[in-house]
């Protein structure tokens, strides 16, 4: 069986996924701007703060997204600092995918070395123990 290359295939098949990814990415930005996660009990609760009354790391992720959609950057770091990186980033990564499948070349994972990871994973644990204590109280997601 012969193997279609990427450039090939028409530019609707390439760029089908990274249209839904953004699709989805923006679906969600929506939904969290009118309805408010501020509200009690609007989306549920959290797992972690729910059963241990500890903020994991995503603790005010939705809280800050519906800030950012509403222009209030500093609201938005302050319930949760990693939300705008990481969505920044996620835009990126989508962006760069669209741009590649038009162009016909495939999807590419950012290269990351090891240390990078580890680093990221160590600032998240830190991030986590540091939120839950007397001296984090500043980013407690509000």
């Amino acid at each position: 069986m012969e193997s279609v290359r990427v450039e090939d295939r028409p530019a609707v098949r390439r760029l089908a996924a990274p249209v839904v990814a953004a699709g989805l990415g923006i679906g969600a930005l929506a939904l969290l701007h009118f309805r408010d996660p501020h509200v009690e009990g609007s989306y549920g609760l959290c797992p972690s703060f729910a059963l241990l009354g500890v903020y994991c790391p995503g603790c005010g992720g939705m809280r800050a997204m519906h800030n950012l959609t509403d222009g209030r950057f500093l609201d938005s770091l302050h319930s949760n600092v990693l939300a705008l990186p990481l969505t920044i980033a996620f835009a990126v990564f989508v962006i760069d995918w669209i741009v590649r499948a038009r162009r016909g070349k495939t999807w590419r994972l950012p290269s990351l070395s090891p240390v990078v990871v580890w680093s990221f994973f160590g600032l998240l644990a830190v991030y986590t123990v540091l939120r839950n204590t007397p001296w984090g109280t500043w980013l407690t997601p509000v």
